[in-house]
């Protein structure tokens, strides 16, 4: 086959472009209430944490509509805990994403923590962890969690599936981690179809990389790193905040500062004192109103509010 008959496929057969949206186009999509972007913090590892950043919140007016919590995993909460962390998610209308077990590199595998194990991703391994897996979601549900945070494409599938005959309530919400790797229009696109309610690409894409994503037929809410753990390359993008805005909305925010993943999820309990992990909420909070203000700042009309009509806040 000609690479021209590559190329017109690409062109007339699908949503992709065939390289990078060097032109940074305008997203027409907004969240329902009209939003351009909305605050995500990362994180919130335990109830004093989610307390504690629901208060800096509060005291510098800060809007914040979505948490990822619990990405050490739920498990390490007891249900006394994980009912507490719901019902205040609850109180506050904040909508809840939480990671029901731990992540690879604390199960009982050790390749992907080896220097080259790495490549194999961040996927569930073996049939006992999609049931440990499976049985964490229903305790979360129990406890009132309407939210989940999903590194494997597999079971994305189960769950939508799941969600779609029933037996878990249709108001629950799925976002792809970054830690599923994707990078491309296409691997979001499938994304979307496998039943994402939003997708967190690679946290280093340029803006035409974003450009091209959100322009390939993507409708569902970006998630987009403007600040990341040292470990895993420690850059801020504040000031970019306009420009991605406008190009990838409706897009989350995301904000991820700190000195590596495995010290802030590592399933160790007491891994650091509460002190340091609550301080670090509130500076995420911090972080969150530079993003603000960096958005006032923007030439373009970007529209931030408090709507939350859409979000799948705990039920306890």
């Amino acid at each position: 086959m000609a690479f021209t008959d590559i190329k017109k496929y690409i062109e007339d057969k699908t949503d992709f472009s065939l390289r990078e949206r060097y032109d940074i186009p305008s997203s027409e999509l907004t969240f329902p209430g009209g939003a351009h972007a909305r605050i995500e913090i990362s994180g919130i590892e335990t109830p004093s944490n989610l307390e504690a950043m629901v208060k800096e919140a509060d005291r510098r007016n800060i809007t914040v509509h979505r948490v990822i919590s619990l990405v050490k995993g739920a498990t390490l909460l007891d249900d006394q805990e994980l009912k507490y962390f719901a019902q205040i998610g609850a109180d506050n209308d904040l909508e809840l994403l939480v990671n029901p077990v731990a992540s690879r590199g604390w199960d009982n595998g050790r390749q992907y923590s080896t220097k080259e194990g790495y490549v194999s991703g961040m996927r569930l391994r073996g049939h006992d962890m999609m049931y440990n897996y499976l049985r964490e979601i229903d305790r979360c549900l129990e406890a009132g969690l309407r939210g989940f945070l999903v590194t494997d494409e597999g079971m994305l599938t189960v769950l939508n599936g799941l969600r779609e005959e029933g037996i878990i309530p249709s108001n629950v919400k799925f976002k792809v981690s970054v830690f599923a790797g994707h990078g491309t229009a296409a691997g979001a696109k499938m994304l979307q179809n496998l039943g994402a309610d939003s997708f967190n690409p690679l946290a280093d894409l340029t803006l035409p990389m974003l450009a091209s994503i959100r322009q390939g037929g993507l409708e569902i809410p970006m998630d987009v790193y403007m600040s990341l753990v040292e470990s895993m390359g420690g850059f801020q993008r504040y000031h970019e905040a306009g420009e991605i805005a406008r190009i990838a909305a409706p897009v989350y925010f995301k904000i991820e500062p700190g000195p590596s993943e495995a010290d802030l999820y590592n399933t160790w309990v007491d891994a650091q004192s509460p002190d340091y992990l609550d301080n670090l909420a509130k500076t995420r909070i911090k972080l969150a109103q530079i993003i603000l203000e960096w958005l006032d700042r923007s030439e373009f009309d970007l529209v931030t509010n408090d709507y939350r009509e859409d979000l799948s806040v705990p039920q306890p």
